[in-house]
């Protein structure tokens, strides 16, 4: 069986949207421990991504953009997955560019998102699946 995006996805996904302040942003990815947030319309259609790299320039441009939204910080256009695509090529992009986490969509509107902690559950879950139905070997030293 090829697993696919939504497999393992992450499906309750925390959204902004472009006009969100952008302190209110930093403040809901540190309250919920994640690196980023998918930006979206109204509808969830994917319009951008919002990650920690973004932000961090306002360590030294704190007095010229404290009053700018997330529209000012984000990655447009987003790399995004969609639902049924391979979970490899999910994997592949994660692994290949300096992402951790994309959003999951279908139809353009965000379902999900998928983060290199979900991929690396994905393998210790298969490994123990795996283990499982090994049988186990006795050392004969």
């Amino acid at each position: 069986m090829v697993l696919v995006a939504k497999d393992i996805m992450t499906r309750q996904v925390i959204c902004i949207t472009k006009d969100t302040p952008i302190f209110e942003a930093i403040k809901l990815m540190v309250q919920n421990n994640i690196t980023g947030v998918p930006v979206v319309q109204d509808d969830r259609t994917l319009v951008g991504m919002l990650s920690e790299q973004d932000v961090l320039r306002l360590f030294h441009t704190y007095e010229d953009e404290r009053d700018g939204t997330v529209n000012d910080f984000m990655t447009q256009p987003a790399v995004h997955f969609e639902e049924d695509e391979p979970l490899l090529d999910v994997c592949h992009c994660l692994r290949d560019n300096s992402i951790r986490r994309v959003p999951v969509t279908s139809n353009g509107k965000v379902t999900g998102v998928i983060s290199r902690s979900d991929i690396l559950k994905c393998i210790l879950e298969a490994a123990e699946q795996s283990a499982a139905q090994t049988p186990c070997r006795s050392s004969s030293r």
